[in-house]
Order: C-alpha cells, then structure tokens, then sequence
C-alpha cells in the first residue's frame, strides 16, 4: 500500500530535523564550542527516522555512542540536547552526560551508550519488562557493525528469540567499526543472517532508503507487538562525517570517491525527489521545512550558550538511583 502524503512529509520532517541538528553540533565541535568527542548521524538519518516513525508512547529505544539522531528522531528537544552537548543544567542530563549518555526517559530513550554493544542487554530487559507487565508495547534496539560482535549482542538475541521478546535489533551497518571496514571484522557480508542462530527472522534493508525502512520497521514492529518476537533488520547505510567528528582524527581508512558515490545517494535528497515527483513536496516547499528547523536549531543554541554550568555542589547527585 502506497504511504499517505502525511506520513512522508512526516519522514522527510525527521530525518531534516536530524541532519541539521548534527551539522550545526558538528561545526560548533570543530569550532570548540562543544567540548568531548561526538559521533555524528549525518547519512543514517533514514534508519533512525524509519523506525522512529512507528514508535509511540510507552516503547522504548536503546542508543549507541552515534546516538543523537535516534533521540531527535523520537521527538528530542532541541533545546535540551544543545544544552547537554554544551555541558550545561539545563540540558538532559543537567550537562553531566554530554553526547554519549544523553537520554530522555519520558520519550523512553533509554540513553545513548560509550559502550560498543552496552545497548542489547538493555533493551532485552526492557523488552522482558514489556512482555512481563503485558502490554503492547516494543522496544527498538540500535546498534552497529562493530557491536554485532560482541558477546553482549549475542546473549542479548539469544534471549530475545528464547523469550520471544517483543524487540527489534535495528543494526546500523555503516560498514566500518571505527576505522575497520566490515571485511576485516567479520566473515560475514549479511548481519542479518546471524538471527537464524537465535530462532527469528533477519531482513536487509537499504538503509539510504527512507521508506523502505519504514516498511520493513513496521512489519517487524507489528510482529513483535502481535506476540511473536523479535526480528533482526539490517540497514545498509553511509556515515558522511568521520567516526568522531566531521573531519575526524586524520586516520585514513576510506578513498574520498567513495564518501562520494555514498553522498549521490543523500537519503534526505531521494527522498525530497520522490515527494517532488508525487507532487507532495516542491522546492519551496522543502526549504520553507528547512529554515523552520534552523531556526529552532539557532534558538535552541542561543538558549544553551546562556544557559548555567552545573553547580558543583550538585557533583553527587543522581550518581544512584533510590
């Protein structure tokens, strides 16, 4: 069935809203605004907004150090997630988390993670919370490349498929851990093909492609809330930018054609031409969006940069949970 105009706006929305968010965190990084490393999304948007889409209120998402885009594209507030970044109290995290731990727990995501694969056993337990307490709700699970080798993962999807958790391994396959390209980590070229270890389905998915990955997120996601477990779905997608920032640590991993040959497959520009050919986005259009998100970008970096640091008598606070 044919997506309604509404919801391809709504995709288009998401994954603009990210991409701007990163560019702007990007330059303020390399401008050294922004102290501490981050790991932009730029390129991914389409996985995170695909999934995104059919999620709602009581599911939950687990993040990985690349985790902005996931909480932007659950509804983050621009605000909150530039004041994190800047390290200051009115950020999500009182500016104590910075970009790899932000969270919002209203929104249920779960947190962004420094840890590679620190992500699967959380979902599992929220998973298990979700099945246990019988509701319908999902939990969606992002992780990388790199992380699908990790005994963290492994036990995580053993789980998932011998409780028949209601939990979707999203697997962001950039095809470089860090600096090491797929074919020097894993014997493997499909990730998806490792569900079949743990008794539920694997699905690639071109990953550059917005709606596709809305397509197959909502059979995987309607699978898990029927009941009948979890799925693996593999996105084949691009970082533009480097693994830490925009221009990186100088290491040379991958020839500048091939950054190009990813960037002609813009996820973000398919997608503007395939509203533009249904007539459901023109040009204008498409900028009109893009300048009311920058700005909302500009303000929500203004009110970060006026924002307080944290008290330091505050140090201590919510270390524990009571």
């Amino acid at each position: 069935m044919p997506l309604s105009a509404e919801t391809l706006r709504d995709l288009h929305r998401r994954m603009l809203r990210i991409r701007l968010f990163e560019e702007e965190a990007g330059r303020l990084s390399e401008a050294g605004r922004i102290p501490g490393a981050l790991h932009l999304y730029v390129g991914e948007e389409a996985v995170a907004a695909g999934v995104a889409a059919h999620l709602g209120p009581g599911d939950q998402v687990t993040s990985t150090h690349r985790g902005h885009g996931h909480l932007v594209a659950v509804g983050g507030d621009f605000r909150q997630m530039f004041a994190e970044l800047f390290g200051r109290a009115t950020g999500y995290c009182r500016g104590k988390g910075g970009s790899m731990h932000i969270a919002d727990m209203d929104l249920g995501m779960l947190g962004a993670n420094g840890i590679v694969g620190g992500g699967p056993p959380i979902a599992v337990g929220a998973a298990f919370s979700n099945k246990y307490r019988k509701t319908q709700n999902v939990t969606a699970c992002f992780f990388g490349d790199g992380a699908s080798n990790e005994g963290s993962f492994h036990e995580a999807a053993n789980m998932a498929g011998l409780y028949r958790l209601p939990l979707i391994f999203v697997c962001e396959n950039n095809g470089f851990g860090e600096f090491t390209r797929q074919d020097r980590h894993q014997a493997i070229r499909d990730i998806a093909d490792r569900a079949a270890g743990y008794g539920f389905p694997g699905i690639v998915v071109d990953g550059m492609d917005a709606v596709a990955v809305y397509e197959a997120a909502g059979e995987a996601i309607a699978r898990a809330r029927r009941g009948e477990g979890p799925t693996l779905l593999e996105c084949k997608t691009y970082r533009f930018f480097d693994h830490v920032g925009v221009r990186g640590m100088g290491v040379v991993y991958r020839s500048d054609d091939e950054v190009r040959a990813w960037r002609e497959r813009d996820p973000i520009t398919l997608l503007e031409r395939r509203l533009a050919e249904l007539g459901i986005l023109d040009e204008a259009g498409a900028a009109a969006v893009r300048e009311a998100i920058q700005a909302e970008v500009r303000e929500a970096v203004a009110f970060a940069e006026a924002s307080p640091f944290p008290d330091p008598a505050a140090l201590t606070e919510d270390v524990y949970a009571s």
